[in-house]
């Protein structure tokens, strides 16, 4: 099973080749569990205002890529902030 870190790094490297199951992962372990999982999407939380979500859905198994580099984006905002 691959680190978080690893899960990350391939993440920027291919945003198109990220497992789905990889990046519920990630989520979980940057933004805690989903708030709220319906059908094939899932919503997790983040702790600033405006927009406070980030949103991933299942495509067969894949991760959607523009949803990759969201997630991207709210990782190294989290890190900003913290």
């Amino acid at each position: 099973m691959a680190a978080i870190h690893d899960l990350v790094e391939a993440m920027e490297r291919a945003p198109r080749a990220v497992r789905f199951a990889d990046l519920q992962r990630v989520c979980q372990h940057y933004f805690g569990p989903p708030r709220r999982s319906s059908g094939s999407h899932e919503i997790y939380r983040t702790p600033w205002p405006g927009d406070p979500r980030v949103n991933i859905q299942n495509d067969r198994g894949r991760a959607k890529a523009y949803q990759v580099r969201q997630v991207l984006a709210a990782i190294r905002k989290l890190e900003d902030v913290q």
